[in-house]
């Protein structure tokens, strides 16, 4: 019933504003003889006569003054709010919401983001840095960044990036009272910053691999953060050893001050992934940064 009365306010509203049959018809493209059954059937549901016809004009009866005064706005807001809505399916706009750790914002995204941004004015961005598995349906988060074994799957996901090397690196100081380990067990003797994961509490662990075979260690030390800017940070003022993506550590081993230990047992992570939620149609704003997030190899 409601869209049935919707469909013909529009019809009487258009025939008031015309004042005439003929040219609300062509307006609205349907016949003259449906468009004046429409504005009949109005009237009988209503109990009163809307409009008065003569064979030069139409116009509306007081009762039809009063309805034209009170609908012709609401349905003409009607319009433009679904005019806006064509909008935005043509034209990418609006926010969008993104989670991921601080890597994959500093190393993967942010270089990208920076001419996605510009190419795209409308559009919004939240960057929400988060370590953890969570819901991104039930957080509202439009799609999320992770190593591509860690992505649930139920999701959609997209390759962004290459693979990611991880290196075990010190300040060339950490060495003077210690020597530097040749396997990864010879970690027991020295400090280690470790990193604590909030999914369930445990610390990261530092994996190694060599041979096509992987090995874990259990590392130990005085600090133990929650975000790898921190475990760089203590890094470089000589607190330890640190287990990190070696991109991120790349200019301070170019420059000399970390060096990079157990080479030979380096440990390389699938690379990050983009996910979000159903291969339904995107939102355009969606649909633009998937497009430019796309990994090139």
């Amino acid at each position: 019933m409601a869209d049935e009365n919707l469909r013909d306010l529009n019809a009487f509203v258009t025939v008031a504003e015309e004042g005439s049959f003929t040219r609300a018809a062509a307006r609205l493209r349907v016949s003259q003889s449906a468009l004046s059954q429409t504005v009949r059937n109005l009237e009988k549901r209503l109990g009163i006569r809307l409009l008065n016809r003569t064979t030069r004009n139409v116009s509306p009866t007081e009762a039809g003054e009063r309805l034209l005064t009170q609908v012709a706005p609401a349905l003409a807001q009607i319009a433009h709010g679904l005019d806006q809505i064509g909008r935005l399916r043509e034209r990418p706009s609006g926010t969008l919401r993104l989670s991921a750790d601080e890597f994959a914002i500093e190393s993967f995204l942010w270089p990208k983001l920076q001419r996605f941004l510009a190419d795209y004015p409308e559009i919004n961005l939240e960057l929400v840095t988060d370590y953890a598995r969570g819901d991104i349906v039930r957080e509202r988060i439009d799609a999320g960044v992770r190593r591509g074994n860690l992505v649930s799957k139920d999701m959609i996901a997209l390759r962004i990036g290459p693979d990611i090397p991880m290196a075990v690196v010190a300040t060339p100081d950490c060495f003077e009272a210690r020597p530097a380990p040749e396997q990864p067990e010879d970690l027991a003797e020295h400090d280690c910053i470790n990193l604590r994961l909030p999914t369930h509490g445990e610390l990261f662990s530092w994996t190694f691999s060599a041979h096509g075979h992987d090995t874990r260690v259990a590392t130990t030390g005085r600090l133990i953060f929650t975000t790898v800017a921190q475990v760089r940070t203590a890094c470089l003022a000589g607190f330890g050893l640190a287990y990190l993506p070696r991109a991120y550590v790349a200019d301070e081993l170019d420059a000399g001050r970390l060096v990079e230990v157990l080479v030979n047992w380096r440990k390389t992570f699938e690379g990050y992934h983009l996910y979000y939620a159903s291969r339904r149609e995107h939102p355009p704003a969606l649909a633009a940064l998937i497009e430019a997030l796309r990994f090139r190899g």
